[in-house]
């Protein structure tokens, strides 16, 4: 995966505040100019609902991430982080793996990492993460409301998608969110 490529399928932020973490999204797809859909959801649950999952990309290539993510959680019994680990490694040395294009963002409430192909696993200094096309809009109106406000990870979420569909055309305001 080039790590510059931007994707412009969608927004995701994930904001931890007060022990609560939420993931959220918008709800449009893109193909090249046009409109597909509005209402995708893009943020799951996994792991018997103890896991929350975000994605940017190509909705195929996720979508095989996410059921490589799920059996490596059984395999480390839902430890995250070294199922976060192992599926990176896979991802980033697997001769097919290696081609999907697509981010994650995942949290079980106390860690919280976005992957990629690139071999990353990251977390956030501040608690917050986003990826997608609007996804530094997302990060900027979030660390304001962060700082500034005494939201709820939940509406601080929310916001941030909402504020990045008014600046990125590939964002709409249609937003799933979910809580751990």
């Amino acid at each position: 995966m080039d790590s510059n490529k931007q994707f412009r399928n969608t927004t995701v932020v994930l904001i931890n505040r007060n022990k609560k973490v939420a993931v959220a999204a918008d709800g449009q797809v893109t193909l090249g100019e046009s409109v597909l859909k509005g209402n995708a959801k893009k943020v799951r649950r996994l792991f018997n609902g103890k896991i929350v999952v975000g994605f940017a990309g190509a909705t195929a290539d996720a979508f095989s991430l996410l059921s490589r993510l799920e059996v490596k959680l059984e395999q480390f019994q839902g430890n995250l982080e070294r199922a976060a680990i192992e599926l990176t490694k896979e991802w980033r040395t697997d001769k097919v793996l290696r081609n999907l294009q697509a981010l994650l963002l995942v949290t079980d409430g106390e860690n919280s990492f976005l992957i990629s192909g690139n071999g990353d696993v990251i977390t956030a200094d501040d608690g917050i993460l986003a990826i997608g096309s609007g996804g530094s809009y997302a990060l900027a109106a979030a660390r304001a409301m962060l700082k500034h406000t005494e939201m709820s990870a939940v509406e601080i979420a929310k916001e941030a998608i909402r504020i990045a569909g008014e600046i990125c055309i590939y964002t709409n305001q249609n937003i799933t969110v979910e809580e751990i």
